[in-house]
């Protein structure tokens, strides 16, 4: 990654260029079942609050990644889904790798012991990046959902903290 990329943590007037790279996202048809960006306060509401972060180049975010729970039982507190989206023009230059890692960071030290991801099994670049980041396949959901009237599958890659639930 290049050294004028910053991570950092999300700011509420960063939301206009998060949906925008979210919407980019939608269009490839390969990285989430949605069909269109949520609104500000759906995507608030979806994700945790401590684990928001976006990549900025010259003050211009460029990608964003989000947690996002599982489950409203008490006993999966530690476990989340995660999200991360890398503007157009932008990909190749380690930004995804870099939102990943600082993501996982950001997890632990919130007491998070499991994350894990749905991936399109079309999106290598996203599977090889989660499997840089210590995440193993779980398995392929197969027709899990349909997307434009055509069955999807997606593979599910979880990571389990070193640091956090052991024991």
């Amino acid at each position: 990654m290049k050294d004028d990329v910053i991570i950092r943590q999300f700011k509420d007037n960063d939301f206009a260029a998060v949906r925008e790279i979210y919407q980019q996202g939608i269009d490839t048809g390969h990285a989430t079942f949605e069909t269109r960006a949520k609104t500000q306060q759906q995507w608030m509401s979806a994700t945790l609050e401590h684990c928001r972060l976006v990549a900025v180049i010259s003050q211009q975010v460029v990608g964003w990644a989000a947690l996002s729970a599982v489950s409203a039982r008490s006993v999966y507190r530690g476990v989340a889904e995660l999200s991360v989206y890398v503007a157009n023009g932008h990909s190749g230059r380690g930004i995804g790798n870099s939102l990943l890692g600082n993501l996982v960071q950001c997890a632990e030290s919130n007491q998070m012991w499991m994350l894990q991801a749905s991936v399109f099994p079309e999106n290598h670049a996203s599977i090889a990046l989660h499997l840089r980041h210590g995440f193993r396949r779980v398995g392929v959901r197969q027709h899990i959902a349909q997307q434009h009237g055509k069955w999807r599958d997606t593979v599910l890659l979880e990571r389990r903290s070193a640091v956090v639930g052991v024991g």
